[in-house]
């Protein structure tokens, strides 16, 4: 499977995906609407199947490419920071709310999401997504892992100065979970807050497949099982787990 990280606007997305040739192109978090713009997350948020999915399933079905992109999701009279997978077909796959909200900006405008591990198939590999913050929590990409996760799917809005997270914390994780992690961020400025860039796709072996700088770019890299299997051979932290001495310490 070719993935592409598309870091750039979602002006440009369409662009980006018709000439990214990948199976599977992944955006920013809350690509759709900008991330750090208060009470206008409720203001433009929709449902899960609004006219945002309408447009992305209608780029999907025609570049041949599967999508995962941020928006503000409504449900009813509650607002979520989601991600979306629509497959090639134009068919929305899974719907992801994020579950660890990250300081005022998330807390004052969104409620948590309560599914851990949300996933779909997809090219015979199984795509799993988080957003931003939640990458950071070992606890949340091993749960994807124990549940078969193969690519974890990253759209995330990190800022100045935390560019640590996306050069030492990314490669950890896909590394101790032995994964592959699209990490897709944004590149921009709002308000007080700049975006670094910085997206990358990583191997489980924790080399960095792609990466990008910090202004607008399209990456890609291709991802196998032949490699994933492989690297679990090698890298035996899943099979040498000692779940006995772990009950009890999670909370």
């Amino acid at each position: 499977m070719k993935i592409a990280v598309h870091q750039g606007p979602y002006a440009e997305l369409p662009s980006a995906v018709a000439a990214s040739g990948a199976d599977l192109v992944v955006a920013a978090e809350m690509i759709t609407t900008g991330y750090h713009i208060g009470v206008r997350s409720h203001e433009l948020a929709e449902p899960a199947d609004g006219p945002t999915a309408a447009r992305m399933s209608a780029l999907a079905r025609e570049t041949g490419a599967a999508l995962v992109y941020g928006y503000p999701e409504s449900d009813g009279a509650h607002v979520f920071n989601s991600v979306q997978l629509i497959g090639p077909d134009g068919r929305r796959l899974a719907n992801y709310r994020k579950t660890h909200l990250f300081g005022d900006i998330d807390r004052s405008w969104f409620e948590p999401g309560a599914e851990a591990v949300v996933q779909a198939d997809l090219g015979g590999l199984r795509i799993g997504l988080l957003i931003c913050y939640d990458v950071e929590f070992p606890e949340l990409v091993r749960a994807h892992a124990l549940a078969g996760t193969d690519v974890l799917v990253v759209p995330t809005a990190l800022m100045s100065p935390y560019e640590l997270v996306a050069d030492t914390l990314v490669p950890a994780r896909a590394y101790e979970s032995q994964l592959y992690v699209a990490y897709a961020n944004r590149c921009d400025t709002e308000r007080e807050l700049t975006y670094c860039g910085r997206s990358r796709v990583v191997a489980p072996t924790g080399e960095v497949l792609a990466t990008a700088g910090a202004g607008p770019e399209l990456i890609s890299a291709e991802v196998t099982r032949d490699a994933l299997v492989a690297s679990r051979l090698e890298n035996t932290h899943l099979a040498d787990r000692r779940p006995d001495l772990y009950r009890g310490l999670s909370a």
